[in-house]
């Protein structure tokens, strides 16, 4: 059986790829150790993907993760490699492309790294998002992982020595050189046409987001029965831990439409001896209540607006951009454990992919089942905690429409005969 090993660099990453073919009916787990024996997978997974968590690395870790898993998942038996990246370029391009070549002994990755359906294209070389060159867009100012340029060769370049060679939109076929080739790609169908040109033979290895994985679920025939979707609570509790624009827009769409929103202060989602406060029970008491009335209900991690409590207190502190990071998504992600542990009744959504790491490493499970996706880049995954199997949805900050939340509020409130959710 052939078998696809994916690696990623976040978590949401990780899940909006592995669902690509999961949907499918492919065999599919996405694991959160590094260090994990690819053996241990069994025979009966197809495709393994693992959260390398490489984001916030500096490009020398990255690489030697993403070496040590390429080499690790070839000498497992895995035919496939796919580097996932981030589909708008942040992080350790160019040292994990590097890696992954270098590990496979290859002479050549196809990087494929446009997203058409969410306006994510590659034009001339040059990375766009809706329109916009992505160094001019809301990831050029993002708090953490900031892109710095818009060209894919010089995104790469500033991390690797690698060889990079540009294909256009209708060349003839690809050029034999080495080195990572970079396509240009604007509509799904330039993505399935470059794949069929390559071949699975060239697709050994390959890099991309969720766009040309979904490709590659089609080229690769890693299929099965389709998955079926679970029974999910009506009600929606969204726990934000993404300070990206795009989230904070669906936010203010979901509020004015009626959600409940909380922002936790400094204290409620920076100092870890406020957990084990009588103000922590009471809070969580109060919004599981409010979860259950209100059946919308949104715990936001950002300051309201026009507020800068978060970079006072860190100034106050002496607290840096990356102390900030680790603390939130910790405290986060260990709130909604007390929310779990305290009977949430509702479907649970985890808004990037820092906190929805800090939560399956509160409730100690490194192995999750992505099933489909409700809506673009909204993956529905189950875990299991203390016996039972929960149904979370997770999105990356940067994906969706204002009225996102909106929209799977209302596929959840839906009967059974209304619902238009993808799987």
């Amino acid at each position: 059986m052939e078998k696809l090993l994916i690696i990623a660099d976040d978590f949401t990453g990780a899940l909006d790829t592995g669902v690509q073919f999961a949907a499918r009916g492919a065999r599919t787990c996405v694991v959160t150790d590094p260090a994990y024996d690819f053996a241990r997978a069994g025979e009966e997974v197809q495709v393994l993907v693992l959260d390398a968590e490489t984001r916030h690395l500096t490009p020398e870790a990255a690489y030697r993760t993403v070496f040590r898993a390429v080499g690790a998942g070839l000498a497992a038996g895995f035919q496939y490699i796919y580097k996932k990246t981030d589909s708008a370029l942040r992080g350790n391009v160019g040292a994990e492309l590097s890696a992954a070549l270098d590990a496979a002994g290859a002479e050549r990755l196809h990087f494929l790294p446009a997203m058409p359906k969410t306006n994510r294209v590659t034009r001339n070389g040059v990375h766009y998002i809706d329109g916009v060159p992505v160094a001019e867009s809301v990831f050029g100012q993002d708090p953490f992982e900031p892109v710095s340029a818009s060209a894919v060769a010089e995104i790469i370049g500033a991390q690797s020595d690698t060889p990079v060679v540009l294909h256009p939109l209708g060349e003839d076929g690809p050029e034999a050189r080495p080195g990572i080739q970079v396509y240009d790609a604007e509509t799904e169908e330039d993505l399935r046409r470059i794949g069929g040109r390559l071949g699975r033979e060239e697709l050994t290895l390959s890099a991309g987001c969720a766009g040309f994985a979904a490709v590659l679920a089609e080229l690769l025939e890693l299929n099965g029965p389709a998955p079926g979707r679970p029974e999910l609570a009506p009600a929606l509790f969204v726990a934000c831990g993404s300070v990206n624009p795009v989230t904070l827009r669906q936010m203010d769409a979901a509020e004015a439409e009626g959600f409940t929103r909380v922002h936790l202060t400094p204290v409620r989602k920076l100092e870890a001896s406020w957990l084990e406060s009588p103000d922590c029970a009471a809070a969580v008491s109060s919004w599981l209540e409010d979860a259950g009335r209100g059946r919308r209900f949104i715990l936001d991690v950002n300051d309201p607006a026009g507020r800068n409590d978060t970079a006072d207190y860190a100034k106050e502190h002496g607290l840096t951009t990356e102390d900030l990071r680790v603390r939130i998504s910790g405290q986060l992600g260990q709130l909604v454990r007390r929310l779990l542990d305290g009977g949430l009744d509702a479907t649970l959504l985890c808004t990037g992919g820092d906190t929805l790491l800090a939560l399956t490493r509160a409730v100690g499970t490194a192995e999750l089942i992505p099933v489909c996706e409700l809506d673009t880049g909204a993956v529905l995954t189950d875990f299991v905690y203390r016996g039972k199997i929960h149904h979370i949805i997770s999105k990356s900050g940067g994906f969706g429409e204002p009225g996102l939340f909106i929209r799977l509020a209302r596929t959840l409130g839906a009967g059974k005969e209304e619902e238009a959710a993808s799987c």
